[in-house]
């Protein structure tokens, strides 16, 4: 049986949160997907995530294999929806941000782990109330958001590339 957990990343990890990244940018691409084809995330996010220490890697078996960044507040991008938020939204919630998994993993049912931690991380730290998008083509990253449900509530247009998202959104109870 395999050991997995999750811990929050250290500066020693940006070389292969970035190959992640990568991978993951490459397989949106093959996927034809036009996600994170800009050049987003890119280095000085990734490590400013570190720094702040929002970002979390996913270990398995000892390696590094899933990161994503925690934020915790307040997104101006998720203020405006087409569609609306739930009746239980709170002020303040957690949004996971740049999700991936090592493209040597993929249909392990990482993400899937990853999202489900992150989501204990959250509740831990007092937010019930998490939020996650997706580029409205990701129907893998849907599927995975969905499967661990997120309810869709509708589509937000991101600052930083006046992208459009898919929104969703779960309460814990």
């Amino acid at each position: 049986m395999s050991s997995i957990y999750l811990r929050q990343a250290k500066a020693d990890d940006l070389k292969r949160v970035i190959e992640i990244i990568n991978g993951e940018k490459s397989a949106l691409l093959v996927r034809g997907v036009n996600q994170w084809q800009q050049g987003y995330p890119d280095e000085e996010i990734l490590k400013q995530d570190i720094e702040e220490g929002i970002n979390y890697v996913l270990i398995l078996d000892g390696e590094i294999v899933g990161t994503a960044a925690l934020q915790q507040g307040y997104d101006k991008s998720y203020q405006s929806i087409s569609g609306s938020w739930s009746d239980e939204s709170e002020v303040t919630y957690s949004i996971i941000h740049r999700i991936a998994v090592e493209s040597g993993h993929q249909g392990e049912k990482l993400t899937t782990a990853l999202i489900q931690q992150l989501l204990t991380i959250s509740y831990y730290l007092g937010y019930h109330d998490i939020r996650i998008d997706t580029h409205p083509d990701n129907r893998v990253m849907q599927h995975v958001i969905t499967d661990n449900r997120f309810i869709e509530r509708g589509n937000i247009t991101l600052d930083i590339d006046q992208g459009i998202r898919k929104a969703y959104q779960i309460i814990l109870k």
